[in-house]
């Protein structure tokens, strides 16, 4: 047997990576350790208007010496310690049943081919996430998303999958301690071992066989959950990656949950309306020990600790001031290049090339290069007419290597791009490296010459559902940017 073409494998996957990292998929993005190509992280933002919606989920992928003829290993490892079972297709132990994957028996013409490749793997993971998951089930195809069984599913997912796949990830980053009897989120760790793979009898899941039975604590017979040949600890092959600390997705989490704070906000207010807190889950009827999601209703927390993380992540910014004046007088490379940069771009857009451009750039501390402060001046004869509006451009002290710079508005303003309660802008630098390039994106954003329609850049939910509502809701919108523009030249 000719043995595989390893050279064309990795130069196939380094190019499906680059081809995914410049992509315009807002829900998806990829990286891999600079020594290991074959060993890919992934991160799958949860679709809009599913349960699943802005949630954070993480998966390990593994390309062998035989890709693309056989298809890469997938795990999840957002499974809070192997807990909870996100889906009828992705299982506690961080299983994901695809008949692409070769983990699930499909019809013909489902099943690998060496014409797929990363992204259509994640896309059929993603396509998981659906309205109406509880129908991915084998056997309960026709289950509609309002039936009783359907919308209790629904409902713990979408609880779970702001608790797990939002706060616990965020919380870890952060170091936000935990509430009151909720275990401490999991911080990466510099050496952790892999646990041995266990071969073991498939489950019905995997080829029709019959499970064996554990009896619960009610004494009613449940099937058991039976480890499969790939059975491990997700989250700690997760955390064994990371003997460097390597968490290519932290900058991004930090950024988007601030995107979808609003969003997360709104989720809680209107279903904490259709859940009693201490309402415990129901367990479906495919579900069972311990492959399950297990546990109660708690929105009130829920609230509580989005708040918190939200104090946290403005914590950190005035922490990158206050970095930033350190490395000033120190004289650091960076805070060099800042100063240099800013002097160079404010003679730009204050005096000559982009004088007429309506933004203005200051230094709220003229020694600290990496705080500014934007005056952003409306368009004449626009929505924007009249207005004045101070924005604060933060860089982190370890731009452009591991963060990117936050813009927030300080004067209030009614934006589809524009967070009512953070003031966060959405906004999309051509080059994440280049300041000026984010300036340019900054405008850009503000004055929203190029709109396109995206769900998944929802950072002002009312706005948004404005913006994009027909002519009707279209003039509504306008008519709230034009009071807002208003409003910011007379305060």
């Amino acid at each position: 047997m000719a043995s595989p073409n390893t050279s064309g494998a990795i130069a196939r996957i380094t190019k499906e990576i680059a081809h995914l990292q410049n992509g315009q998929d807002l829900s998806l993005a990829v990286s891999c350790p600079d020594s290991d190509v074959r060993h890919v992280r992934a991160l799958i933002i949860g679709p809009p208007e599913t349960p699943y919606e802005f949630g954070f989920f993480e998966f390990e992928i593994k390309f062998g010496k035989e890709y693309p003829i056989k298809s890469p290993s997938v795990r999840c490892v957002t499974t809070n310690g192997g807990r909870c079972r996100f889906n009828p297709n992705i299982y506690a132990e961080g299983k994901v049943c695809l008949s692409i994957l070769g983990t699930w028996r499909g019809q013909p013409g489902e099943e690998w081919s060496s014409a797929q490749g990363l992204e259509s793997v994640l896309l059929s993971i993603q396509s998981l996430m659906s309205v109406n998951p509880y129908e991915n089930e084998p056997g309960y195809e026709n289950s509609k998303k309002n039936e009783e069984m359907p919308q209790k599913y629904v409902a713990k997912i979408r609880h779970e999958s702001l608790r797990i796949a939002v706060l616990k990830r965020l919380e870890g980053l952060l170091g936000v301690q935990p509430e009151k009897g909720e275990p401490p989120a999991k911080r990466q760790r510099s050496k952790v071992q892999h646990q041995q793979q266990h071969h073991a009898p498939k489950s019905k899941s995997d080829d029709g066989a019959l499970s064996p039975t554990s009896t619960t604590a009610d004494n009613t017979s449940t099937p058991a959950t039976t480890p499969s040949v790939y059975e491990y600890d997700a989250e700690a092959t997760f955390s064994a990656l990371d003997s460097a600390h390597w968490d290519p997705f932290a900058d991004l989490l930090k950024r988007r949950f601030l995107w979808y704070y609003d969003s997360y906000l709104n989720s809680v207010n209107t279903h904490s309306q259709e859940q009693s807190d201490g309402t415990a889950f129901t367990r479906m009827e495919f579900e069972y020990p311990p492959n399950t999601m297990e546990g109660s209703f708690d929105y009130a927390s829920l609230q509580h600790r989005l708040e918190r993380v939200h104090q946290a992540l403005e914590d950190e910014r005035a922490g990158w001031a206050l970095e930033g004046a350190k490395q000033a007088t120190q004289g650091t490379q960076l805070a060099t290049q800042l100063a240099f940069q800013y002097q160079q771009l404010k003679h730009q857009w204050n005096e000559t090339q982009y004088a007429s451009s309506r933004l203005e750039l200051s230094l709220p501390d003229p020694k600290n290069p990496f705080e500014w402060t934007l005056t952003f001046f409306g368009k004449p004869m626009t929505n924007l007419d009249g207005g004045i509006f101070l924005l604060s451009l933060s860089i982190p002290p370890t731009f452009p290597t591991d963060a990117q710079p936050r813009v927030k508005f300080e004067t209030p303003i009614f934006h589809h791009r524009v967070s009512p309660n953070t003031g966060t802008l959405c906004y999309f630098p051509e080059r994440e490296d280049d300041i000026a390039s984010h300036l340019v994106a900054i405008v850009a954003a503000i004055e929203d010459n190029d709109a396109q329609y995206d769900p998944r850049a929802v950072v002002n939910p009312e706005a948004f559902a404005l913006y994009w509502g027909g002519d009707d809701k279209r003039k509504i919108y306008n008519r709230k940017l034009r009071r807002s523009a208003q409003a910011s030249s007379e305060s």
